[in-house]
């Protein structure tokens, strides 16, 4: 199933991409951060990710009354693996030409890690300081942390989504807001106590996802 192209979501993309990169690259002008709010993108991300994801299997089960998994995840992988797995070789070929060994042995980690798509979990378990900070330039893969999200949100949600529209129907929509209002209030609660916990992880990150479903 596909999707009609819908131009104003790749503008969204555009503007969220543009964000990340010019909040990372510091511009400034007089030492003021032009773009002090540019993480914003990474939201609008996600938003765009549960908004597209549940459309697409919502188009299946409705056309259809069942939902193969098998292309659904065949679908992600055509789409995310071939430029990931590129961006991964030209990494380690440089990253091998110009990090000391200790440096290098820590790209190599994180890769693993990303293909695993756990990346996440990676980040958060070995380095405590938030993605903000200063330290967090020095890892070439720490993006990737919202790679790995957005994947497991694709193993979990289509199976839920699914069982839902097979057996409580009537209920989806209440369903999905109440995921929405429980991962918020998680969120909400806890960013004050583990602000590096709920930054990378998904019940932390799912009322994004879901506020596009």
């Amino acid at each position: 199933m596909k999707l009609n192209y819908r131009p104003e979501i790749d503008g969204l993309r555009a503007i969220a991409v543009l964000s990340v990169v010019f909040y990372h690259a510091k511009f400034s002008f007089m030492g003021e951060n032009l773009i002090s709010g540019g993480f914003l993108g990474v939201d609008i991300f996600f938003v765009i990710s549960g908004y597209l994801i549940t459309k697409l299997i919502f188009i299946e089960l409705k056309l259809t009354n069942s939902f193969s998994f098998l292309r659904f995840y065949q679908r992600r992988a055509r789409r995310i693996l071939p430029a990931l797995f590129f961006i991964t070789i030209i990494t380690v070929i440089l990253g091998y030409a110009v990090l000391l060994p200790y440096s290098f042995k820590e790209l190599s980690q994180s890769i693993i890690y990303q293909l695993g798509f756990i990346s996440n979990f990676y980040f958060w378990s070995y380095y405590h300081f938030g993605y903000m900070s200063d330290n967090a330039l020095l890892l070439p893969f720490l993006h990737t942390w919202s790679l790995s999200v957005e994947e497991q949100f694709y193993l979990i949600v289509p199976i839920i989504l699914f069982l839902i529209f097979k057996f409580l129907k009537k209920y989806l929509i209440f369903l999905i807001f109440i995921g929405f209002i429980f991962s918020l209030t998680l969120a909400s609660y806890f960013a004050p106590i583990f602000k590096s916990l709920t930054f990378y992880m998904l019940p932390f990150r799912g009322w994004e996802l879901l506020a596009g479903s």
